[in-house]
């Protein structure tokens, strides 16, 4: 779906595969769970022969195997967002920007089916001009950070969650060797909060590192922490052995709403992930939650926005 979109709008992408990588016989029975679940919700994986490995990538360390995802790649995601934002400009959709909710309210009445909607309270970012008060029939909650405190407004008591925030910190690589081609990630591990320290591209082919996990309370806090470039530069010499570690450095630091601090990572038939709740909450017609939208967000944003229209509008919608 998102190729697709890319490929008629002209926005820049590259099919870059990535390959997933174990250096035992714990870290390869994950790839397996990984493989066996994939298939069963027809996402292509595939196992690569030594052979393989090391004519595609030699720099590439993989001492008991790799899974590859040979649809897996990358965008140019400014411009991605940029044709969503003109497309729904063009549909007459209002942007208001710089601007809070502090509060949402289920209103009573209306005629059958949603009922009288929802009226959301906001005021501006920098508190001039008072409060506004927006009603709507329909009340789509993807608020990003945001989310769960807002979903809270709304919610009972016993329904409301706790907000994690998963801080992950960019590391910049100053060197031309090795030069991979693919999406690098090291075999997952249980409980981490995340797919571990990854090499990935940008358009132009450079690579850098992360994002790592680092919990934090405060998911305004963008700062990158020194402390975490030793460990980075130790996952990334697992697999990548010849790593210039001197051309490794702080880039820059991302925050991603979590739904529990051991939630980010698979296990056996999927289980023990936690993450995309995207739903209608019973009760509250209209209002539908898009909470813990994290990486690969921006890739799914089609198929959410696909699956929301239908949760609302099509053949099996509440209403």
């Amino acid at each position: 779906m998102l190729y697709d979109l890319c490929e008629a709008k002209s926005i820049p992408h590259w099919r870059t595969k990535k390959w997933i990588i174990a250096q035992d016989e714990q870290q390869m029975q994950h790839l397996q769970d990984l493989h066996t679940f994939s298939k069963s919700i027809d996402v292509p994986t595939h196992f690569l022969s030594s052979r393989e490995i090391q004519d595609r990538e030699p720099d590439v360390r993989a001492e008991a195997g790799v899974l590859e995802s040979p649809t897996t790649g990358i965008i140019d995601s400014h411009a991605f967002m940029a044709y969503l934002e003109g497309a729904f400009d063009e549909q007459g959709g209002d942007q208001v920007m710089n601007t809070i909710v502090t509060g949402i309210e289920r209103l009573e009445g209306g005629d059958e089916g949603r009922g009288g909607g929802y009226a959301i309270t906001t005021r501006s970012k920098d508190g001039a001009g008072g409060q506004d008060t927006i009603t709507a029939e329909v009340v789509i909650n993807s608020a990003g950070l945001g989310a769960i405190e807002i979903s809270n407004m709304l919610m009972p008591a016993q329904r409301q969650r706790k907000a994690y925030f998963a801080k992950g910190t960019y590391f910049s690589y100053a060197s031309g060797h090795p030069k991979p081609k693919t999406l690098l990630y090291p075999a997952p591990v249980p409980g981490l909060g995340g797919l571990g320290t990854h090499l990935t591209l940008d358009m132009a082919g450079r690579a850098r590192f992360g994002p790592d996990v680092e919990w934090v309370d405060d998911p305004t806090d963008l700062t990158p922490n020194p402390a975490r470039l030793k460990d980075a530069v130790d996952v990334i010499r697992s697999y990548l052995p010849s790593v210039d570690v001197g051309a490794i450095d702080l880039d820059y630091c991302g925050v991603r709403p979590k739904l529990g601090r051991t939630t980010g990572t698979y296990g056996k038939d999927g289980k023990g992930f936690a993450d995309f709740y995207i739903k209608e909450e019973d009760g509250f017609p209209g209002f539908v939650n898009l909470l813990g939208i994290e990486s690969p967000g921006l890739t799914s944003s089609l198929a959410i926005a696909e699956l929301v229209e239908d949760m609302l509008y099509g053949e099996n919608a509440k209403v």
